[in-house]
């Protein structure tokens, strides 16, 4: 899920290089087509909570199974808490806490021991800034429910990866939803981040787990 986005294009590039057959999932649907070549794809509403729970039987119907999934989906804001309209709240809480969270819960009755979820949440929970309090509240939300999740299906062998990402050069910020990006420091490597720290920790290698 969030294929589209910087980080979720490159992780399924990633995924394709190393050999997995991927289902992609995108909000652009001309973007959708340009990246997905022969792979099965979808486009997804965040606000079609319903949506986002079916994804994972879809591409189980798709592809024939269901190892592992990645959830890059996210829309960042700005602004002291009081200059942050109702809507503007309800969204950034939407897009990047409730409609991953909906895509996780569809996944884990399809996923047997082996399987993992990588979501991103990012670097924000850590280290809240001022001007981000929606933004981060929402982060730090998924990042919670991540960690129990993560401590829930332990036994049964599934992994639940958090995936902390730092601030990387794209361009993320400028697409606020709401306000405008105070100064930031260069950015991190979007290639190496999104491999070192998402594709490589999936793949088996030692990562971020609750």
């Amino acid at each position: 899920m969030g294929a589209t986005g910087e980080i979720g294009g490159l992780a399924a590039r990633s995924l394709r290089r190393r050999g997995a057959a991927v289902a992609l999932v995108g909000r652009d649907a001309g973007r959708l087509a340009e990246r997905s070549g022969a792979c099965p794809r979808r486009v997804f509403d965040a606000y079609d909570l319903d949506g986002c729970e079916g994804l994972a039987a879809w591409t189980v119907r798709s592809l024939g199974g269901l190892d592992h999934v990645v959830v890059a989906v996210g829309v960042a804001g700005f602004g002291r808490a009081e200059h942050v309209g109702e809507a503007a709240a309800e969204h950034l809480m939407t897009v990047n806490a409730l409609a991953p969270m909906a895509v996780v819960r569809g996944a884990l009755p399809l996923l047997e021991a082996g399987g993992a979820v990588a979501v991103v949440t990012g670097a924000v929970v850590d280290a809240p800034p001022r001007g981000m309090a929606d933004y981060a509240a929402a982060k730090a939300a998924l990042a919670t429910w991540l960690a129990v999740v993560g401590r829930e299906q332990r036994a049964r062998g599934v992994r639940v990866l958090d995936v902390r990402m730092p601030h990387l050069e794209g361009g993320f910020a400028a697409r606020a939803v709401t306000g405008s990006p105070p100064v930031l420091p260069p950015g991190a490597d979007p290639v190496a981040s999104v491999e070192h720290l998402l594709v490589a920790p999936l793949a088996g290698a030692a990562g971020r787990e609750p």
